[in-house]
């Protein structure tokens, strides 16, 4: 069993930037694929970006291209999120995820382990 740790999560107003970490219990092959995910009030959740764990390959949701960036540190078991730009539609709880199955982690059905969410607020 793998568990998933976030923190980084706060309020901010529009237009700063926010740094999320997911830091997992164990490196498996269910941890090959890592990504965030978030759920708006009344929204389904959705794919936010995604890293494959080995080679560092990114691939993200069209709607934060250009103003989020994924990354991995290996030595610290943690995915990172950096966000820049933030906008009020940004505001959701966020979600870390791992799963083992490729080729990018961008939908729900390919989740293995979910993290517990970290509340995310832009304000106008």
């Amino acid at each position: 069993q793998v568990q998933l740790e976030e923190s980084g999560g706060g309020l901010v107003q529009a237009g700063g930037s926010l740094r999320l970490s997911c830091t997992t219990s164990a490196r498996t092959f269910r941890t090959n694929y890592m990504g965030w995910f978030r759920q708006a009030p009344g929204k389904e959740r959705e794919f936010v970006a995604t890293i494959n764990w080995s080679i560092g390959n990114t691939y993200y949701a069209d709607s934060v291209k250009g103003r989020f960036t994924i990354s991995r540190d290996n030595a610290k078991n943690t995915v990172l999120l950096q966000m820049n730009s933030l906008k009020p539609e940004d505001t959701a709880v966020y979600y870390c995820a791992a799963g083992a199955r490729g080729p990018v982690l961008s939908s729900s059905f390919l989740v293995d382990y979910w993290g517990q969410g970290t509340q995310v607020t832009v304000s106008s």
